[in-house]
């Protein structure tokens, strides 16, 4: 048992000064006055910095130098594990873009044996892809982009307890495949769509109950035909959304959280280049180019993001006018409601998972705790 001190806490619902976060093994045994700390139990001093649940990333195709499609093993989640704590991410998912059902398969199998050997960290893997509409596939390789078949889902829908998230494209998928993904447990969410306005709400009332990147890869809201954007707006679903100044105009971000509310959370859609020094790389037989903040394809089409989230949270504030604890909020408690962990992740809360992020007010990830553990960041 040890006492986090000395430090400014969001809570998820409060902020706290002059308290302290009790950690119990891997759990959060209570949040106190500093002043009513037993004297006997073992203090870490955080020398005023800020002290939150640790980041959540429900989009994360790499980081560290290393990308999942194509390296799908239990070396690459750690060595993305490892890269995430540095920016205070300490939970995600990796993302597996369009591939084969061999790679998908593959991929699901990784993914479950780092689950049991380590718990709260990946907490699933989300499926972008490989339904998709071709006329918004993005970087995603044309040849793996298809229809889906009842036994690939029905295989999906066996491993629901690891497919935690499914990007789709409704028009070119029925209703009757929507409501057998959702009924499983799985969060379905519109992306990589040329959906008309008309079809992402019939989709929303069938059970999409998120949209991937919005605004990305998706029909726009324009006067004559609201689109996704407008769907998602209507129906005020989940959205994740890429705060990297390159993905969504901040205005953007800040229209949509006006209208989105808790609904809204953040992603970075990362990549290698994320947590990592290098200029280019492999996306599933495409070569991808990282310069100057930007990841990008031969012909400019995006290639994901080399953003951090804490580098998502510090824009939240500085560019888009969120205060600090609801762009943690965004980071941490949104994404956990999204994919129905928020019973043990998420907030600074009695009896939760002690997954929690420590950063200092020039937004520099200090420390992270995962499942009890206290570490320092190192560059």
């Amino acid at each position: 048992m040890y006492a986090l001190v000395n430090c400014t806490i969001y809570t998820g619902e409060s902020i706290l000064n002059s308290h302290a976060v009790i950690i119990e093994n891997d759990l959060i045994k209570a949040t106190v006055l500093q002043s009513d700390l037993d004297i006997s139990i073992h203090c870490i001093d955080l020398n005023g910095a800020n002290l939150c649940a640790g980041f959540i990333d429900l989009q994360l195709n790499g980081c560290g130098g290393v990308m999942f499609n194509g390296a799908e093993t239990e070396q690459t989640l750690t060595t993305m594990q490892t890269a995430n704590r540095q920016s205070g991410t300490t939970s995600f998912l990796p993302t597996f873009i369009t591939d084969s059902d061999e790679g998908i398969k593959k991929a699901l199998s990784a993914v479950q044996r780092y689950i049991n050997q380590t718990k709260n960290e990946v907490l699933g893997i989300h499926l972008e892809g490989p339904y998709i509409n071709p006329l918004k596939k993005g970087i995603h390789p044309t040849q793996h982009v298809r229809k889906s078949d009842h036994k690939m889902i029905d295989f999906i829908c066996d491993h629901a307890d690891i497919v935690k998230q499914l990007t789709l494209a409704p028009e070119i998928i029925s209703s009757t495949t929507i409501k057998q993904l959702t009924k499983a447990g799985i969060l379905v969410s519109i992306g990589h769509s040329n959906a008309n306005y008309q079809q992402a709400v019939e989709a929303i009332n069938q059970g999409v109950s998120s949209a991937t990147h919005l605004f990305n890869a998706m029909s726009p809201l324009t006067g004559r035909e609201p689109g996704i954007v407008g769907a998602v707006y209507d129906k005020k679903i989940y959205a994740g959304i890429i705060v990297d100044g390159f993905h969504v105009d901040y205005a953007n971000v800040r229209i949509s959280k006006n209208i989105l509310q808790d609904k809204l959370f953040l992603v970075t859609d990362a990549t290698a280049p994320a947590g990592a020094n290098i200029e280019k790389f492999d996306f599933v037989g495409t070569t991808v180019y990282y310069k100057e903040g930007k990841c990008f394809g031969e012909d400019g089409t995006l290639g994901g993001s080399a953003v951090t989230m804490i580098e998502s949270v510090e824009q939240c504030v500085k560019l888009v006018g969120i205060t600090l604890d609801e762009a943690i909020r965004m980071a941490t408690l949104y994404p956990a409601k999204a994919i129905s962990v928020d019973d043990k992740l998420g907030s600074i809360t009695k009896d939760k998972i002690a997954n929690l992020t420590i950063f200092n007010n020039n937004y520099k990830v200090t420390a992270t705790v995962v499942n009890g553990v206290y570490q320092t960041t190192q560059k």
